[in-house]
């Protein structure tokens, strides 16, 4: 059922952005846009649809939020590639926008599709204005300097530190950098519908950090024409990571832990949360 509906997600936020940026698609920014926003496993914009279901939010709302998360994912990744920030080539097997374009395009394509999410967020059609007001605040929240971005700069601060950083360190960092945005996507269903959030943010902490140490370990195990970017740059970095602190073995097992607290967060919602345990399973038997 989880791989089903994964697919669903990702062919509605596809199509969503494809009727977005149709009525623009003749800028050049705009192509490198829908570039930078083509594939992916759409695994934020899935949470988002998956707990809106959950609490019985129709999908005509839920698309708007999942599609604006999977748009500023996307801007995240295009920045993130250029050679001020981590240089990579390459993104889900394809060029990086700067490679396609230039550096200034990936710029402002990521400046764009920020702008976009919240446009999106912000839809009419994403529900009632106190909802798209709360999903607007806590979107700018998480990505911003107390949430991705945050992370993001410690993540480069760290590579020019004196002594690499600890455990508890990278776990802060990536709580940051890679679980606010899972964090966002898996209590929007409960915002929407004005619900308890507290059992989906337990489970989206430890679905976000067994993400993160999922990618750490594919850095390690995986290949350039699997995951679809490089690995192995952490360690020719010498960077901290779960893997170099815990060892493989250590990382998997506590990626583990992590996948079983998730399932045990959602037991207040019974069978009808079974999907989204086998997402938290996915996360770390991913190949990229």
């Amino acid at each position: 059922m989880f791989r089903e509906r994964l697919e669903q997600a990702a062919q509605a936020v596809q199509a969503h952005f494809d009727h977005v940026l149709a009525q623009r698609k003749d800028l050049p920014v705009v192509r490198a846009m829908a570039h930078a926003t083509n594939g992916g496993k759409r695994l934020r914009g899935f949470l988002v649809m998956e707990t809106a279901r959950l609490h019985g939010i129709d999908r005509a709302a839920a698309i708007w939020p999942a599609t604006a998360i999977e748009a500023l994912h996307a801007y995240s990744l295009v920045h993130d590639d250029l050679p001020c920030m981590d240089d990579d080539d390459l993104r889900r097997g394809q060029p990086a926008v700067h490679r396609k374009w230039d550096e200034a395009t990936a710029v402002l394509a990521g400046d764009a599709l920020q702008s976009l999410a919240f446009e999106m967020v912000t839809a009419p059609e994403a529900g009632p204005g106190e909802v798209r007001a709360k999903l607007a605040r806590t979107l700018a929240i998480a990505a911003g300097a107390q949430g991705m971005v945050l992370g993001q700069a410690l993540d480069i601060a760290a590579e020019t530190a004196d002594q690499p950083l600890t455990l508890d360190e990278i776990t802060a960092l990536q709580q940051g950098k890679t679980g606010a945005l899972i964090a966002w996507s898996a209590l929007a269903g409960p915002r929407m519908a004005g619900d308890d959030t507290a059992p989906l943010a337990a489970y989206a902490t430890a679905l976000g950090l067994a993400f993160q140490i999922a990618d750490d370990v594919l850095d390690v195990e995986g290949d350039a024409g699997t995951v679809g970017k490089a690995t192995g740059k952490d360690a020719q970095a010498g960077k901290a990571t779960f893997v170099s602190l815990l060892g493989l073995g250590g990382a998997k097992s506590r990626a583990a832990d992590l996948v079983q607290s998730a399932c045990d967060a959602l037991d207040v919602y019974g069978d009808e949360a079974e999907t989204l345990r086998e997402a938290a399973r996915f996360v770390i038997a991913r190949k990229s």
